[in-house]
């Protein structure tokens, strides 16, 4: 079956490419993964939703992709660079639990909401701790390379080693090193060195320690993800996925490392997706401030709700998260919904989608033009309007489109809610307070239907009730 042409916008060259696989018809494509010391915010699933969107559109191209995604469960410290303690040592602290539990507890969690959001699954997914080895063997390599040195027993990787080192995100070394003035670990040969492999000498009462050529410990970030990465896709592989916030620090290490062991470029292309702020600041689970999907639940909004409001926005672009938007995106899921029902009702027939239909094509053109998801939802519009196409053939059109988007509209049905007589006298109750403008008694009785399983949005006056 022949592939179809798709162009990408590729960070390493910061230019729109088409996208050429290293093996015909065959992807190798590599996401980071969840550091999972935490519930995983909206603003991280923008990021894997964005990843999904490719997974999808290059099998829409008719490509065999393998598509690879790491758990981080131990080694990523709160700064992306050296500075500041594990994640997982800090969850387990909090929760007075052990590593292996948290880690646990927050992947199956993570996965709990990508399965909620529709998300096709990783061929691979694979587990840091599962994973030392390898990330051994990648350290020994360096050092053969004498690209890696040690320090106070801990292993450097040597920035001044590797000529290339921050040319994804088009750092300059010298300027970097004219301007470090404050030396954060006095056993870097260069500030902008990084660590390969911790000891005690690094943190001290560390749960999760490996035996290791340079003693007990554990390894950084950067080399789990080479490591890993290579394991399962070679040590050459065509896409590399993450957010913004990767370029300049682990993204760049990870190319070092690995290209400084291999001898040869590493990844063929980087796509990265842009941060969701939050009053115009990033979302970030360091600072307190993000939201769960748990959290938009609470709100009266569904997966498919934020899922819309995210490919209503290219993926390079930076996207405000507000009220406003996530009712905007409400609106049009209802509008798709109330559509799609009708046809459904309309005809009990598919029909089956010719590789040449205009709107089919119109689709894959705006998504294989750099994820155009904007684009991609207008076609769904222009289609849904054209009283010309038969409802059958739009069925037949929608469902093929949902191969990339996952918004699972073969199960959509109508929605009924059984509301029990308790919800319904406290709705009442809180009408009147509502009429009689007591205010603070109206958002007591809220809280109680809340407890109860359900959210109250007072819309033009009329309360509207959504089941948690």
């Amino acid at each position: 079956m022949s592939t179809s042409n798709i162009k990408l916008y590729n960070t390493l060259s910061r230019k729109l490419e088409e996208f050429q696989p290293i093996e015909p018809n065959k992807v190798k494509l590599y996401c980071c993964g969840p550091t999972v010391y935490d519930y995983q915010h909206i603003g991280n699933f923008k990021t894997f939703i964005v990843e999904n969107l490719l997974v999808n559109t290059l099998k829409l191209a008719n490509y065999d992709v393998n598509f690879v995604m790491n758990i981080t469960d131990v080694g990523h410290l709160v700064s992306d660079e050296d500075a500041g303690e594990d994640k997982m040592m800090i969850a387990a602290k909090r929760e007075k639990k052990k590593s292996h539990e948290i880690a646990d507890y927050y992947t199956n969690k993570f996965f709990e909401d990508w399965d909620a959001f529709h998300l096709s699954r990783p061929d691979t997914t694979c587990k840091a701790t599962e994973h030392i080895q390898e990330m051994i063997d990648l350290i020994v390599r360096l050092e053969e390379n004498e690209a890696a040195y040690v320090s106070n027993g801990n292993v450097y990787f040597d920035v001044s080693k590797f000529k290339e080192y921050g040319k994804l995100a088009l750092l300059d070394l010298e300027k970097l090193k004219s301007g470090a003035r404050i030396e954060v670990d006095e056993n870097k040969r260069n500030p902008q060195d990084f660590v390969l492999w911790f000891t005690k000498s690094k943190f001290e009462n560390h749960e999760l320690l490996w035996d290791s050529p340079w003693g007990e410990g554990y390894p950084g970030w950067h080399i789990e993800c080479s490591a890993m990465s290579m394991k399962y896709l070679g040590e050459q592989f065509d896409i590399h996925c993450g957010g913004v916030d990767h370029i300049p620090v682990h993204h760049s290490n990870e190319i070092a490392q690995s290209e400084a062991a291999t001898g040869k470029k590493w990844v063929n292309f980087w796509v990265h997706s842009e941060f969701i702020l939050i009053n115009n600041e990033k979302m970030s689970k360091s600072t307190g401030g993000f939201l769960t999907l748990d959290d938009l639940r609470k709100d009266g909004y569904s997966p498919e709700d934020y899922k819309m409001l995210i490919l209503g926005t290219h993926y390079r672009k930076q996207l405000n998260f507000s009220k406003d938007s996530m009712d905007n995106a409400k609106r049009n899921v209802e509008k798709l919904r109330n559509a799609l029902l009708k046809l459904k009702n309309d005809t009990n027939e598919i029909s089956q989608v010719d590789d040449s239909n205009k709107y089919l094509n119109d689709f894959k053109s705006a998504l294989f033009n750099d994820l155009n998801s904007p684009q991609a939802i207008a076609v769904i519009w222009k289609l849904l309007d054209d009283k010309e196409v038969s409802a059958s053939e739009k069925l037949g059109l929608l469902y093929e489109f949902d191969r990339a988007f996952l918004l699972d509209l073969k199960n959509w049905k109508e929605e009924t809610i059984e509301i029990p007589e308790e919800v319904s006298q406290l709705l009442e109750q809180r009408q009147k307070a509502r009429d009689d403008k007591n205010w603070a008694e109206s958002d007591n009785l809220r809280d109680q239907i809340a407890e109860l399983g359900f959210t109250v949005k007072d819309s033009a006056g009329i309360q509207e009730l959504i089941k948690v």
